[in-house]
C-alpha cells in the first residue's frame, strides 16, 4: 500500500465498495454542500511560512488528554466498518495503532468494544450516542469502562439523523450478517427495513432527541472517564460545554451529514478557540485531506484533527495496511508541510502562520 495521496486511496476504495456502502460513507445531507464546504474552506487558507529556520529534524509527536501520540491526527468515529472490510473495526484499530495514534470507536460499530480494545496497541476512545433508554446507555458506559476505553466522546449534533438522500434512495440497512454489536444486550442491534433510510428510522425510534446540557452533567455523574463533546460549531455552545464539565470539544458538523447549511468547521474554529482560551483541549474534524490542513487547524487553535472518511477508504482498499497507509500519507505530508513552514515541532505551529 503506497498511495500517492488520499484521493488515490479514495479511488481504490470506490472500486471495491458496493454502491450501498460507497453511498453511505461518501454521502452528506441534502445537496451535500457542507461536505464540499468543509474541504473548500481549508483550501482557502494560505500559510505564511517562515524561512531560515533549522528544520533538519522535525518532531511530530504531541499529547491528547495527557496521552502521547505520534502525530496530531486521530481517527474519528465512523459507523459500520465491516461494510468496507471483513475485519472491520479490528483492522481499523490495528492500523491506528501502527500509526501511533488514538482510535475513536463508534457506538454503531460492527464489532464489540471489548474485542476492539483487546486488539488495540494505542488509546481507544468511545463515541457515545445517548439512547432514550438511559439504563441501556449507562450499561454501555460500564462496558466501555471495563473494556479499557480512556475517554467518552458524546455526539450532540444528531437529535435526528440528517436526510442523506443517497441512503433514502438505496433504502439503507445493514446486510443480514452485520449488526450494531455494542447494543446487542439491550436489544437495539438491528436496523429496521423501511421505505427509506433504516438508520434514520433507528435514530428516530431509539435515540434521545430531548437531550439538553444536563445530559453532559449526567454523563459526568455516571463515569470517571473524561467527557469530550463532539458536534459544536458555536462559541457560546463551547462555553456551555465547559460549564457542564467537558474535558474536550470537537468542532464538528458530522462531516456534513447532518445540517447541510452548517458552516465549515475550520471557519468557526478560531472564534471557538478564542472563547475556550485553552481551558479544555480543542479538536476539529471535517474536510482534512492534506497534511497542510493539519498545520492550518493547529495554527487556528486545535490540539489535533480527526479524520473519518479517509480511514474508511484505506480500510476498503487494504484493511489494516490501508488504514495505516491513509494515516501515513497524512503524516508524511504534515512532516513536509512543517519543514516548509519553518516549524520543527508542533509547538512552533502558531497563529502567525495564518494571520501574520
Amino acid at each position: 500500500m503506497e498511495p500517492l495521496n488520499l484521493s488515490d486511496l479514495e479511488a481504490r476504495a470506490r472500486e471495491k465498495l458496493s454502491q450501498l456502502a460507497w453511498d453511505y460513507y461518501a454521502s452528506g445531507a441534502d445537496d451535500e454542500r457542507c461536505v464540499r464546504r468543509n474541504a473548500d474552506a481549508f483550501a482557502q487558507i494560505a500559510l505564511h511560512y517562515r524561512v531560515l529556520v533549522d528544520v533538519a529534524r522535525r518532531e511530530l509527536g504531541t499529547t491528547v488528554l495527557g496521552a502521547p501520540v505520534a502525530m496530531p491526527i486521530l481517527v474519528a468515529p465512523t459507523a459500520f466498518h465491516r461494510l468496507a472490510h471483513d475485519d472491520g473495526e479490528l483492522a481499523s484499530v490495528r492500523g491506528a495503532g501502527d500509526a501511533g495514534t488514538v482510535f475513536v470507536l463508534s457506538t454503531l460499530s460492527n464489532t464489540a468494544v471489548e474485542e476492539v480494545v483487546a486488539a488495540a496497541t494505542g488509546p481507544v476512545w468511545f463515541q457515545l450516542y445517548v439512547y432514550k433508554d438511559r439504563g441501556a446507555t449507562e450499561a454501555l458506559i460500564r462496558r466501555v469502562e471495563a473494556a479499557g476505553c480512556t475517554a467518552l466522546v458524546v455526539t450532540v449534533d444528531a437529535p435526528l439523523l440528517g436526510r442523506r438522500e443517497r441512503d433514502v434512495k438505496n433504502r439503507f440497512t445493514l446486510p443480514a450478517h452485520l449488526t450494531i454489536e455494542n447494543l446487542t444486550a439491550a436489544g437495539y442491534a438491528a436496523l429496521p427495513a423501511v421505505a427509506g433510510s433504516g438508520l434514520a428510522a433507528y435514530f428516530a425510534e431509539l435515540l434521545d432527541a430531548g437531550l439538553t446540557w444536563s445530559a453532559i452533567s449526567w454523563l459526568r455523574s455516571v463515569t470517571q472517564l473524561p467527557v469530550i463533546v463532539k458536534g459544536i460549531v458555536r462559541a457560546d455552545d463551547a462555553e456551555r460545554a465547559i460549564a457542564a464539565g467537558a474535558s474536550g470539544i470537537v468542532v464538528s458538523n458530522h462531516g456534513g451529514r447532518q445540517l447541510d447549511a452548517a458552516p465549515a468547521t475550520i471557519d468557526v474554529l478560531p472564534r471557538i478557540a478564542d472563547a475556550v482560551g485553552g481551558r479544555v483541549e480543542l479538536f476539529v474534524d471535517g474536510g482534512v485531506r492534506r497534511g497542510s490542513d493539519v498545520v492550518k487547524a493547529i495554527a487556528l487553535g486545535a490540539r489535533a484533527v480527526l479524520v473519518g472518511r479517509p480511514i474508511l477508504w484505506g480500510l476498503a482498499a487494504g484493511g489494516r495496511e490501508g488504514v495505516a497507509a491513509a494515516l501515513g500519507v497524512l503524516r508524511s505530508e504534515l512532516d513536509l508541510a512543517m519543514a516548509l513552514c519553518g516549524c520543527p515541532d508542533i509547538a512552533s505551529i502558531t497563529s502567525d502562520l495564518v494571520a501574520p
